[in-house]
């Protein structure tokens, strides 16, 4: 399976591919572990996910008492040419001990699982060094006002959206992309470099083709 945005979650994974804008035909890529260019941080909004997904209401990640905003939905290897990796050792599964300790911004177990067998074993690091990444990419990463949980929805183009995130962490505008679906805020995605600083994403990573995006409001 490529990694055509894949931010479903778990059983409902095939059906959110097809939406993202910012979806691309995978490219033959080196399969050895390590060898890409940067780390591409997947953040979902979980209030379109679970707006979109009525099925998915009693899922932790859709649990009204938390109220999650952007959330984690992977740490991807990616390379300049617009190539990425997937699946490039044999996984074993997660720790249940690391498993606990994500889901405070990775809200789904089986999305972790999936995550490491998918591209954890692309990023040369073991299973526990992975996460801390993860970890460590997501605690970088300031979240400006208009994207933390908001009980009214918002309208505003991807490039305003990319702005306001490059200000909250003091970096190029070029270090986000906005990925986008019938005019929802999807995901934010953040180019990283391998020791976790950001930079320009380049014509590796598209952007939302969209005037306007929704800010879907928390449900």
């Amino acid at each position: 399976m490529s990694r055509q945005r894949d931010v479903a979650f778990l059983l409902l994974l095939t059906l959110i591919l097809p939406s993202f804008t910012s979806a691309k035909h995978r490219r033959p890529a080196d399969d050895t572990p390590g060898n890409f260019d940067f780390y591409l941080l997947t953040l979902s909004w979980a209030q379109e996910f679970c707006a979109t997904h009525p099925s998915s209401r009693s899922s932790f990640e859709c649990d009204t008492k938390r109220h999650y905003g952007l959330v984690v939905h992977g740490l991807w290897p990616q390379n300049n040419d617009g190539s990425y990796p997937e699946k490039c050792a044999p996984a074993r599964p997660v720790a249940q001990a690391t498993v606990q300790q994500m889901l405070t911004i990775m809200p789904d177990r089986g999305l972790i699982q999936h995550e490491w067998a998918t591209h954890g074993t692309c990023s040369g690091l073991a299973t526990a060094d992975y996460f801390s990444y993860i970890q460590t990419a997501f605690g970088k990463v300031q979240v400006p006002q208009e994207l933390r949980v908001t009980t009214q929805q918002s309208s505003m183009s991807p490039s305003e959206i990319e702005q306001k995130l490059a200000v909250a962490n003091h970096a190029s505008a070029e270090a986000f992309r906005i990925s986008c679906s019938a005019g929802e805020l999807v995901a934010v995605e953040v180019c990283l470099t391998k020791d976790l600083q950001f930079r320009e994403c380049g014509p590796a990573v598209c952007d939302c083709r969209a005037s306007q995006v929704m800010v879907t409001s928390t449900p």
